[in-house]
């Protein structure tokens, strides 16, 4: 009976070498042939649609902001830095990039639509807007028609919460005819606007829950106020609705509460 051949060490040691060389051999060939198919030139980005918002920006000012930070192949260019030099665009606030066979980008752009203009807390104007979401960007004012848009004052990084105050209580005064035209918050928490006939008026402190009925009990006892002096209601030239229980008006020539007037 034939015993079973044992192979050598050495031979199971050269057998081990050799296909672990021929695997590091074609795993170089294969790095090197994805090299060269990523950096081929037919894969050179060759063209960027653009569709979306392109009201603010043409194809001049794109590919002056753009076209300097893109680099590299369809395979290799980096979307996010793609989108950050279209976001770093006037007006763009948000920018989608895709990637098209086999070398173009596309682009879908979402500008910012202007609802009012920002002011610090510090009161002076720059050229900043606040959006309609509530954030504030940098424009060319000149690009808009500043007569339509109110302006919000207050603190820095409370865009949004402003947006939502003014939603809540512009459409009370319109209503009455009495649009406003600037609403301060100050950093101690306070409300306040201006009407654009030029009325200040002080709301308080609180949430838009707390502030709109206060608002809305000053808008529906005003019209029978002011008719006790033969006023109408954009007569006024300023309110104080902290008042627990009512308000302080003062009008073109008279000056009351609604306490005073309930008596008379």
């Amino acid at each position: 009976m034939k015993s079973a051949l044992v192979t050598p060490v050495d031979v199971k040691l050269m057998n081990l070498t050799f296909a672990v060389l021929v695997l590091v051999f074609v795993a170089l060939c294969a790095v090197a042939s994805v090299r060269m198919v990523l950096r081929a030139r037919q894969f050179d980005i060759q063209g960027i649609t653009v569709t979306g918002d392109t009201h603010h920006n043409n194809s001049v000012t794109l590919r002056a902001n753009v076209v300097p930070r893109i680099a590299g192949t369809f395979f290799t260019v980096d979307l996010s830095r793609v989108r950050a030099a279209f976001e770093a665009a006037p007006w763009v606030r948000r920018a989608v990039v895709q990637r098209e066979f086999p070398n173009r980008l596309r682009v879908r752009l979402q500008e910012h639509q202007p609802v009012a203009f920002w002011r610090g807390e510090s009161g002076q104007g720059d050229a900043r807007l606040v959006n309609s979401y509530g954030e504030v960007f940098e424009a060319n004012l000149g690009e808009i028609d500043q007569d339509g848009l109110p302006t919000l004052s207050g603190p820095e990084g409370l865009g949004p919460d402003m947006l939502t105050m003014f939603r809540a209580i512009e459409p009370l005064f319109t209503a009455m005819e009495m649009p406003v035209d600037e609403l301060r918050l100050s950093g101690r928490g306070s409300w306040s606007l201006r009407l654009d006939a030029g009325a200040e008026i002080e709301l308080g402190r609180g949430n838009p829950d707390e502030v709109t009925p206060r608002v809305g009990r000053f808008l529906k006892t005003l019209t029978q106020v002011v008719s006790r002096y033969g006023r109408a209601p954009n007569a006024i030239e300023s309110a104080d609705l902290r008042h627990e229980n009512g308000y302080a008006i003062r009008l073109r020539g008279v000056s009351t509460t609604q306490a005073d007037v309930a008596k008379k």
